[in-house]
């Protein structure tokens, strides 16, 4: 069984778990109706991307299923 030869230190360890954080996620203004939406998805309000309408609004995914 593997174990350590010697006692990791708290800010090796720390530095370790430096990048495990959380982040915020983006969020957007709609160009169309101006609600919050993530980066590169279709508005969910609108049914807007990329200024044209994809879906429906108030269409929920996938609209065949």
């Amino acid at each position: 069984m593997a174990v350590p030869k010697s006692k990791i230190s708290k800010s090796r360890r720390n530095m370790r778990r430096a990048h495990d954080a959380l982040r915020a996620a983006a969020f957007n203004e709609c160009p169309n109706c101006g609600e919050l939406k993530r980066p590169h998805h279709v508005c969910g309000a609108c049914g807007h991307y990329d200024g044209r309408e994809v879906v429906e609004p108030g269409e929920t995914w996938p609209a065949n299923a």
